[in-house]
């Protein structure tokens, strides 16, 4: 990756920019200076729990100043995937209120006694309930679609369990896994990043703090920058077989050496 090629840095957002109600450092200077060289970003988010109005408030709230065409997440790309495969309104939705509300926009009914469907988000709303019909739809055979892998999703002091625990409770117990995973590392959320964008893969670098997520999203053809100050350690990133283009402490790091780049 030549860093100075770059035309879209894809940003991830927990553990990356912030943490919590915390911009961990580099965040705001970061955009200062993509903006100032005019590389473009958006921030590429596996987290289906929010909307990208959600997100929108969180990073205004935060101060920064971003635009909705600049934020595109693991919910959006299911629904792009949806529209493109997929011929079925009536679903079995299991996410929070945010994603129910998406998809009902998006003109899907979520309360059908017979849906054709399932769609796994990250819910933070989960009960035994809902996970008893999961698991029936899934033992049923209908097509089975999941927002991402991610196995847990950092927080300020550690982590909460993601989608990746329940997609391994619902294996355990209902014998599948998903037809269909949309979100990093896999190609479909960067292909569809990079149509909106007009670039090729070769001009997108992936900032984030996951190997297994936003680093092996490198087998696309995008750069990747490992940053360190969220779920990855160094004992991690010596024993895996994924590795970045570039390791950074965090953005402010990475900010520092783009703007060693001419102009």
């Amino acid at each position: 990756m030549k860093l100075e090629e770059i035309r879209l840095f894809m940003l991830d957002m927990d553990g990356t920019f912030y943490l919590g109600e915390t911009l961990l450092p580099g965040a705001k200077e970061f955009l200062e200076e993509c903006r100032e060289r005019k590389i473009k970003f958006t921030f590429l988010t596996n987290n289906s729990s929010k909307s990208k109005g959600d997100y929108l408030k969180k990073l205004h709230n935060l101060g920064v100043d971003v635009t909705s065409t600049e934020i595109f997440t693991a919910g959006d790309a299911t629904l792009i995937y949806m529209k493109k495969h997929c011929d079925y309104k009536n679903i079995l939705l299991i996410g929070t209120p945010s994603l129910e509300m998406q998809f009902r926009e998006a003109g899907y009914r979520l309360d059908s006694a017979a849906p054709q469907a399932v769609v796994l988000g990250f819910d933070t709303t989960l009960t035994y309930e809902k996970l008893t019909h999961l698991c029936n739809g899934v033992r049923a055979g209908l097509p089975y679609i999941a927002t991402h892998p991610d196995l847990n999703c950092p927080v300020a002091g550690g982590f909460i369990p993601d989608i990746g625990a329940v997609i391994a409770f619902v294996k355990a117990a209902a014998g599948r896994e998903p037809d269909v995973i949309i979100g990093k590392p896999n190609e479909f959320i960067v292909k569809s990043a990079a149509e909106n964008f007009g670039l090729d893969l070769s001009q997108i670098c992936m900032v984030g703090d996951r190997l297994y997520t936003d680093i092996a999203l490198g087998h696309c053809g995008v750069g990747t920058v490992l940053v360190m100050c969220g779920e990855t350690t160094q004992n991690d990133l010596d024993g895996s077989k994924i590795r970045p283009n570039m390791v950074c402490d965090n953005m402010l790091e990475l900010t520092h050496i783009l703007q060693k780049i001419p102009q």
